[in-house]
């Protein structure tokens, strides 16, 4: 499995952004995607996950983030709407098969993980 995540850059608080990241080398449709971050300094935290049985979220970007994924391309996306400085961090998409479609916010659940994209947001 391959993970191409994108669409980071630099991005004023109050602004919004859209990360992408393709999926490639297996099925799809079976896989629960998620996307995690990492500030300076800071531990490795769930953002967001997504499977065909619905999605979660972590309490910091409720109701301003939103998951998503297009299965025929093959792609999960992270709108990030309403922005702050604290969602600075590298932005990593990972990926887990998981018949049950149980989405699990430990880093250590999931198979996969692509390369990060950076998100700076300024004050």
């Amino acid at each position: 499995v391959q993970l191409q995540a994108s669409g980071g850059g630099l991005v004023q608080a109050g602004g919004s952004l859209r990360l992408s990241c393709v999926f490639s080398g297996r099925t799809f449709n079976s896989y629960v995607m998620a996307w995690f971050r990492q500030a300076p300094g800071k531990e490795r935290e769930f953002v967001a996950g997504i499977s065909w049985n619905g999605g979660n979220y972590a309490d910091s970007v409720k109701g301003r983030f939103t998951i998503s994924r297009d299965n025929a391309k093959n792609t999960v996306y992270l709108q990030m709407n309403s922005v702050n400085p604290e969602d600075t961090a590298v932005y990593l998409c990972v990926a887990k098969n998981s018949p049950t479609g149980v989405v699990s916010t430990s880093r250590w659940w999931y198979q996969y993980r692509g390369q990060g994209t950076l998100v700076t947001v300024s004050s």
